[in-house]
This record gives structure tokens, C-alpha cells and sequence, in this order.
């Protein structure tokens, strides 16, 4: 009969960090060790729990035994089994007692082709095997392949030694109401597990499978589900709010929900004249240090109240708020003492320490390294118009708040204790939020830095960083970017892109590389550089919704200014739409393919040579459309650019039905050459148009 299965691991606390894991890889271990001994269909429903104290899976449609199987056996080959008298031979006798079935005659075996020779096979039905031995196959491959971040050993009452993630204390397996006599960790299966520690007096006996998530919870005191625990937890964080705004990163809601059994969220509250401390600190002292959950009013501000997520429910909870504002108060003591020391020495003064920080062995200390970004940063700033002092200055305070007391402490916050310190020094605004902009993008899809001079920072940092990093010989390899190359190449590309900077970026790289001049360690590979980041690019355009064809017709050109990309792909998606669009990109395809055999030097088109009227009217076509084009890409106007040689399609097919470009007279083959080459340079001045050819 198919009934619920429910198997239960109670342990003792087991890793928050690894507890969801472990949840959902317990789950799926046993599931599909069940399905592949034929326990349960293929719509079987599993259900993962994972408390602080216990794994478990609920599994619906569990058969008690698994289905008979028809099983076809190869015995041997004919020419083996029998003797050269057609008699059975001895290596078929052997073979038949090793198979069980040491009484088979001739007649009873199947003579059939195995595909390569004739043989001999046996079709017989394999008896289904009960529910307790294909569980305890499961379960012993499950907990074997559970990624437990470490092992530990302890014994058992009987003496026993055992490995895993925490001790184990019971173990549950039920099938509907019976239980499954299997073993695990020393432990034998029953029906009773534990509730809550402090909620639930005595053991619980499960009586069904069925019961299990209810019992646990109108008993227990326990919330079985992860998923389930967290929304209570979150949905209770926003009911405390009382309007205001609740911090809660999912990494803090999910180690918090890996904490508690049953969550209770009570209000804490703190002394306001924490609230001079940059409430970064403040917040990141709280989630990291405490897993408290912060608020801001609507604005943003930091409020002096926080909310705790208890594993208590009491009708007094006093003595639980009271503990932790007691517990936060030093550590937000500390902030302010750091805060209030470091504000005593300005960045500037700062710097000479940079040259005690070892950067990397190959490229010297943080000293040096701010040296050659402010030296990129100011080059970059005089290309773009911007302020030069201002770029520079940014650049050479930027890693200065590494030497704080504060960073030193939360390493996180490096760059945002940079921007408060820069402005409590009394620098430009834009060069206190270069210290904290220059970190940006630090992820995907993170904001851009927001000013000129964050951005010229931010560019000269990551730029040095990829270039040095990747000339000392440390390029990302597979999945391995210990430096966060690929990062920092993305960032580069954002920059240029979204913001329209109109910069060369192989001048880029070179000044960038020019910067290690004199490093004997270093070896300047700008061309690799390049043509990775061309790569990086190709993903970032992939992401907006460009197709691989469109993106290789413009990233194919190698281009050096990323400022008119968008416009340029755009251009490209919208003649591809075009009527005209197949039989021109094939005929680009084809020219370029002529033009590869040549040796590319062509001195012209001389019109007196044009003997075909069908070159002729080419050449007549793109002298008139020449001027036209010529003022669309002039003006970056790219689609119209494209789309004006939609006109030629008529004269190219035209032209390359009636005319034989590999002439044998050589005058007429070199012409007929150039009237090509220049039609091919006015075909691929916005994008390789040939990539869009099936």
C-alpha cells in the first residue's frame, strides 16, 4: 500500500550556515534513493524539514514493497556455451550457477543476436524488495554524501564512535503509521522525537507520517519548514516595525532562521547618543556581531530601536530585552570609541603608512599602488575634461581609511569610513565620495559611482588592478579569479558604457600598463587584457537582450570607444529587421571571403575599366549614396547609416549574378577588386554586417 513516508534525524545544534543545505541535500538524498530502488513514482512530493536540532523529509506515495522486475540476461555467446558438437559446454554450467540458476537447460534459454554475435539470454522476474532495505540503502548513501562543512566524532552510550555533523539522538522513520525498522548513526527508528528545549515538556510521539509538520507545531513548539520559519520570522519583523523600515539582508534572515525553532520578534532599544556614529557602523555591528535587525525611518535614518529574533515565547519578555540591550550596548561603544579616535588624525596624514602595507609582492605596497592610480586618475580626468586636482586628490586618499581603527575592525566598511572621515577633514565633496565611489560597481547590478570624480577614480582602480594583477601573470583560469578580475573588467565596461565616457580603451590599458614601467616582474600583456574584456562585453550585452549575432557584428570590429555601442547594436537589430537585410549580409559574407584571398592593396576604382554594366550601375549606386552615408555616421546616426544600404541590394545581386570578379585580364580583376573592397568599407562601418548571414 502507498502511504506517507517520514524519516527524522534529531541532533544536537547543528551549523546555521550549512543548515538549509544539509535540509534540502537530506531531502533529495533519500527521495531519490528511494526512486531509484522503484519506491515511488516519478510525481512523488517530498517535503524538506530542517530545524537548529533536526533534518527530516516527509515523501508521499511510498510503495511498502517495490514492483517485480522482468529482468533479460545475457548467459554467454553461443560459440562459448556450446562445444563443437552443439553440446553444453563447461563455461556454461559455470556461468548458469553463478547467475542462481544452476538448473537451466539448453531449451529454457532465449538464442538471440546481442548485436555482435549470436548468444545465448535468460528472461526471468525479479521478486520487488521490501521497504526497510531499499530504505536503509538510502539512508546510509544519504548521510554518507551530506556536505557536512566538518565532521565531528563522538561515542555513544554503548561505546560506539561515531562520525558526523553533530551527535545524533534519534532517528524517526514511518510509513503511514508503522514504523520501518532501519538503523542510522547507531540509532535505531521509533516514532518519538523531542519539541521544543524550553517550550515543550517531555518527548513527542509521532503517529502517523502525516502528523508529523502539525504535531510538531501544536505539540512542539517547533516550525518544521525552513521556507515556513523564515516568512513567520520575516512577516513578524515588518508587524514590529510599526511603519518604519526594517533591515533585513536575506543572508541575516537566513542564518537567523537557521537559529531559532520558534521565532518571537521583540523590541529592543539603544541610547541616542549612539546615533552621532555613521549608522553603517552601527548597522553592521548589529547584524554581524548580534544578528539584530536595524530600522530606518522612511528617509533612511537609523532609528534607536532594533528588533531581536528570540527562540522564546514568554508573557513577560523583559528579562529577554533587557539581556540584549545590555549585550549591544558595548559593542556599540566600541563604534563610537573608533569612531570619535580615528576622527583625531585627518587621512592625509595617513598616507605614509600606505607604505607599510604590502599590496602584493610583485607590485609593492598600497603606498605605491595609490601613487600610480592617482598618476591614471589624473590622465584620465584631463581626457574627459574633468578636474585634475580633484581626480587626483580622490585617488591619493582613497585607500587611506585601510589604516582606521574602524575598517580595521569591520573591513566592510572601507570606503564609506573613507567618505566620512574626507569630509570631517574638511576635503570637496567629490573627493570624500570618491573613497567610498571607487569601490563602485562592487557587484553586479550595483549603482554607478554617482560623480565625476568617483568615477575617474573608480576607473583608475580598477584599471590598475586589472592590468597589474594579469601582468604579474594571475589572469583568471576557470572558475579560479582570486583578484576578482572579471569583476573589475565588468566594472570598466559599465562605466564606459552607461555613462557614455567617451574614452579609447586600449589608450586605457597602455596607460595603465605604463604605470609598472621599470617592475621586472611585470610583463605587459594589454592585448590579452583587451580581448578579455571584448569577452567580458560580449556577457554584459548578452544580459540586455542582444542576440550572439548582433553583438559579434559590432564586438567582431574590436571596438575601442564603448560610448556609442548601444546605438550601434540598436542600428544593427533594427537592419537585421529589414527586408533587405539576408541577401546584403550574405553578399558582406562573400566579399569579405573574395578580399581574404587577395593581397588587399588596391589603388582605386578606375571607372573606364568598369566594362559590365552591372559594376557600372554599383559603382553609379554607391558613388551617389556615398555622401548620404557618409553624413548619417557623421552625425551618429548609425541606423539610418545602415539603413541607407538597403538601397545597394538590387545592384549587389546584380552584380555578382553578372559579373566574374576573378577576371583572368588583371586590370579588370584588380578594379573589380576595389569597387569591392570599398563597398565592403562602406558595408562594416557601424558593424560587420557579415555576422548577421545565416
Amino acid at each position: 500500500m502507498n502511504q506517507t513516508l517520514l524519516v527524522e534525524l534529531l541532533t544536537e545544534e547543528l551549523p546555521p550556515k550549512a543548515l538549509a543545505k544539509l535540509g534540502d541535500a537530506f531531502a533529495a538524498g533519500i527521495l531519490n534513493g528511494l526512486k531509484a530502488r522503484d519506491f515511488i513514482d516519478a510525481d512523488a512530493k517530498a517535503t524538506a524539514y530542517a530545524t537548529p536540532r533536526r533534518l527530516a523529509v516527509s515523501i508521499t506515495g511510498v510503495r511498502a514493497t517495490s514492483p517485480d522486475k522482468s529482468i533479460r540476461e545475457k548467459v554467454l555467446p553461443v560459440s562459448v556455451a556450446l562445444d563443437k558438437d552443439g553440446n553444453p559446454a563447461a563455461p556454461l554450467a559455470k556461468k548458469l550457477a553463478a547467475l542462481g540458476f544452476p538448473d537451466l537447460k539448453i531449451s529454457d534459454l532465449e538464442r538471440a543476436s546481442d548485436g555482435k554475435a549470436e548468444s545465448f539470454f535468460y528472461t526471468y522476474t525479479a521478486p520487488g524488495s521490501n521497504l526497510q532495505a531499499g530504505l536503509q540503502a538510502a539512508l546510509e548513501e544519504t548521510l554518507g554524501k551530506l556536505p557536512i562543512p566538518k565532521l565531528m566524532s563522538y561515542q555513544r552510550p554503548d561505546g560506539e564512535t561515531v562520525q558526523f555533523v553533530r551527535p545524533a539522538h534519534k532517528l524517526i522513520a514511518l510509513h503511514g503509521a508503522d514504523v520501518v525498522p532501519v538503523t542510522a548513526l547507531g540509532l535505531a527508528a521509533g516514532r518519538v522525537t523531542l519539541g521544543h528545549r524550553f517550550l515543550c515538556a517531555g518527548e513527542l510521539q509521532i503517529d502517523h507520517a502525516d502528523a508529523y509538520a502539525d504535531t510538531l507545531e501544536a505539540r512542539g513548539r517547533i516550525v518544521s519548514s525552513v521556507a515556513a520559519r523564515k516568512e513567520r520570522i520575516r512577516a513578524s519583523l515588518q508587524d514590529k516595525a510599526n511603519g518604519d523600515q526594517v533591515l533585513m539582508p536575506e543572508s541575516l534572515l537566513d542564518e537567523v532562521t537557521a537559529l531559532v525553532e520558534w521565532p518571537v520578534v521583540y523590541e529592543c532599544r539603544f541610547e541616542d547618543a549612539f546615533l552621532s556614529v555613521p549608522q553603517e557602523c552601527l548597522i553592521l555591528t548589529m547584524q554581524t556581531n548580534q544578528k539584530y535587525f536595524a530600522l530606518t525611518d522612511a528617509g533612511g535614518k537609523l532609528r534607536s530601536r532594533f528588533l531581536i529574533v528570540s527562540n522564546l515565547e514568554t508573557s513577560d519578555p523583559q528579562h529577554i530585552i533587557g539581556g540584549n540591550e545590555r549585550v549591544v550596548r558595548p559593542r556599540l561603544s566600541d563604534a563610537k570609541f573608533f569612531f570619535e579616535q580615528d576622527k583625531k588624525k585627518k587621512l592625509a596624514d595617513r598616507l605614509p603608512g600606505l607604505g607599510n602595507v604590502v599590496y602584493h609582492n610583485k607590485l609593492g605596497t598600497q603606498g605605491q599602488r595609490t601613487e600610480r592610480v592617482k598618476a591614471l586618475a589624473g590622465k584620465i580626468a584631463a581626457a574627459l575634461g574633468a578636474d585634475v586636482a580633484l581626480a587626483e586628490r580622490g585617488a591619493l586618499l582613497a585607500k587611506a581609511d585601510l589604516l582606521t581603527d574602524m575598517v580595521g575592525e569591520f573591513p566592510e566598511l572601507q570606503g564609506i569610513m573613507g567618505t566620512y572621515y574626507a569630509r570631517h577633514d574638511g576635503e570637496p565633496e567629490e573627493v570624500a565620495l570618491a573613497a567610498s565611489e571607487h569601490y563602485q560597481p562592487r557587484f553586479a547590478g550595483d549603482a554607478l559611482p554617482s560623480t565625476q570624480t568617483g568615477t575617474v577614480v573608480a576607473l583608475a582602480d580598477k584599471l590598475e588592478t586589472l592590468v597589474g594583477i594579469w601582468g604579474i601573470g594571475l589572469q583568471p583560469t576557470g572558475d579560479k579569479d582570486p583578484f576578482a578580475l572579471r569583476r573589475h573588467a565588468l566594472g570598466v565596461l559599465r562605466m564606459l558604457v552607461e555613462k557614455r565616457l567617451p574614452l579609447s580603451l586600449t589608450s586605457l590599458l597602455r596607460d595603465a600598463a605604463q604605470l609598472f614601467a621599470g617592475n621586472a616582474n611585470f610583463k605587459d600583456a594589454t592585448g590579452d587584457v583587451f580581448a578579455f574584456m571584448l569577452d567580458r562585453l560580449r556577457g554584459l550585452l548578452r544580459e540586455r537582450g542582444y542576440a550572439q549575432n548582433e553583438i559579434e557584428a559590432v564586438v567582431a570590429q574590436n571596438p575601442d570607444r564603448l560610448d556609442n555601442i548601444l546605438e550601434r547594436l540598436d542600428a544593427v537589430k533594427a537592419f537585421a529587421a529589414l527586408p533587405e537585410a539576408e541577401s546584403l549580409a550574405a553578399a558582406n559574407k562573400r566579399i569579405a571571403n573574395i578580399l581574404k584571398k587577395t593581397d588587399g592593396a588596391t589603388a582605386g576604382v578606375h571607372r573606364d575599366l568598369l566594362k559590365e554594366s552591372a559594376e557600372e550601375g554599383l559603382y553609379s549606386a554607391m558613388s551617389q549614396l556615398k555622401p548620404q552615408v557618409d553624413a548619417a555616421f557623421a552625425r551618429g546616426d548609425f541606423a539610418g547609416t545602415l539603413k541607407s544600404l538597403a538601397q545597394l541590394r538590387n545592384n549587389v545581386d546584380a552584380f555578382f549574378n553578372d559579373v566574374m570578379v576573378m577576371a583572368e585580364d588583371e586590370q579588370l580583376r584588380k578594379n573589380r577588386i576595389a569597387l569591392l573592397s570599398d563597398l565592403h568599407g562602406m558595408m562594416n562601418r557601424v558593424a560587420d554586417i557579415s555576422k548577421l548571414a545565416a
